[in-house]
């Protein structure tokens, strides 16, 4: 180990470690077992699954692939292909499209964002048909995105073939999967994201409850959304915050509205009393410098991509150590971004987290003259290291 890394590697165990605790370990009771067809808990900042259940497996999602309906409409509301006060068309496959309805009539005009409410609080199938349109032109189309669009995500175990969750053999999703999409939901479009907490909408005379109950029993719960088929059973994705920390739930095949939202609060109730999350860096902050060799300048400044966020059990937060390694002999041209180093997370000896470092200005060549004295010292450097 250099000096440079060895004195890096202490300014990062001086930030990570407090002083020894005196207490024993915390015990951390097995997860509730719930019932239903499957479950996943995850933590919304680190991403990471503190509890499954068959969390790969491949079930009928039904509304909650409006889910992923909404969030397509988000982001191009975001990239600007569409806007809010678009008026659409209602088609006559929306108007006709059954189950669960927003109500909006044929061959008449509702704005984007009117169908967005009528999507995410009443679970329109007629409003996520006439949005689909609106987007790709047919819903066979918005399928395709749809599909495209999981992929990106790394939803692995879900295909689409419309955009309601009406049953399809072809149609399905996981519970993992969805936390992911979820997760996606919140961090990308807060904007939208509170229309998720909202409790009810009116639309043609008709005012529709929000199928979600945890927002009327819990006030910490903000979103997400609920469905129902005969083949699905009872599903609901869900999200709150408690001092700071966000979790993420997913249950799929309960047997009742209300037994969807009993063993939600399950969930949700053991990873707050029992886990705790903490952004020990953020990104785009400066972690260190290193010598930089060849370049017009001597030195760089390192840090992260993304925020280093963990979630770990109550009461280890505070033994975590980190350490910070520079890839050997950087040399320019190094532009912005670039991958020099990694910070190692390590609890009780064993790497939880490895992540790279990368370069937050760019260096670039020197001139002729730097690079052979640069040169010249490497040469003795490494002779004698």
């Amino acid at each position: 180990m250099t000096i440079t890394t060895f004195v890096h590697r202490l300014f990062l165990l001086t930030v990570l470690v407090v002083a020894p605790v005196a207490w024993a370990e915390p015990v951390i009771p097995s997860p509730p077992q719930l019932a239903a067809k499957s479950y996943v808990l995850m933590d919304a900042a680190s991403g990471k699954v503190l509890v499954e259940n068959a969390g790969d497996e491949r079930l009928p999602p039904a509304s909650l692939t409006k889910l992923m309906t909404a969030y397509i409409a988000t982001l191009e509301i975001k990239k600007g292909q569409i806007s809010e006060s678009d008026m659409v068309t209602v088609s006559e496959k929306a108007w006709r499209t059954g189950g669960s309805r927003m109500f909006i009539q044929v061959n008449t005009q509702v704005s984007v964002d009117d169908l967005l409410h009528g999507i995410i609080i009443q679970s329109g199938n007629d409003a996520s048909v006439a949005m689909a349109e609106h987007i790709a032109g047919s819903e066979e189309a918005f399928a395709d995105l749809m599909n495209s669009t999981a992929q990106r995500l790394g939803m692995s175990n879900s295909h689409f073939m419309n955009a309601t969750g009406l049953p399809n053999p072809e149609h399905y999703s996981s519970a993992a999967d969805m936390a992911k999409l979820a997760r996606a939901i919140i961090h990308e479009d807060a904007a939208h994201y509170s229309i998720y907490a909202q409790k009810e909408f009116f639309w043609n005379n008709i005012k529709q409850p929000n199928r979600n109950l945890l927002l009327w029993r819990d006030k910490t719960v903000d979103g997400l959304k609920t469905g129902h088929t005969e083949e699905a059973g009872y599903c609901l994705v869900a999200s709150a915050v408690r001092d700071g920390m966000r979790l993420i739930s997913v249950v799929f095949g309960t047997n009742s509205e209300q037994a969807r939202a009993a063993e939600t609060q399950k969930l949700l109730t053991y990873g707050f009393r029992f886990f705790e999350t903490k952004t020990f860096y953020q990104k785009g902050v400066e972690l260190a410098k290193s010598r930089v060799w060849k370049g017009q300048q001597d030195q760089i400044s390192a840090g992260l991509q993304d925020d280093l966020t963990l979630t770990l059990p109550r009461g280890q937060l505070d033994k975590l150590q980190a350490g910070l390694t520079f890839n050997p002999e950087l040399t320019a041209p190094i532009q912005q971004g670039d991958v020099i180093g990694r910070v190692d997370v390590t609890l009780d000896g064993q790497v939880l987290q490895s992540t790279d470092l990368i370069a937050l200005e760019t260096v670039e060549e020197g001139g002729l003259f730097s690079r052979l004295w640069d040169s010249i010292q490497l040469f003795f450097f490494n002779l004698f290291n």
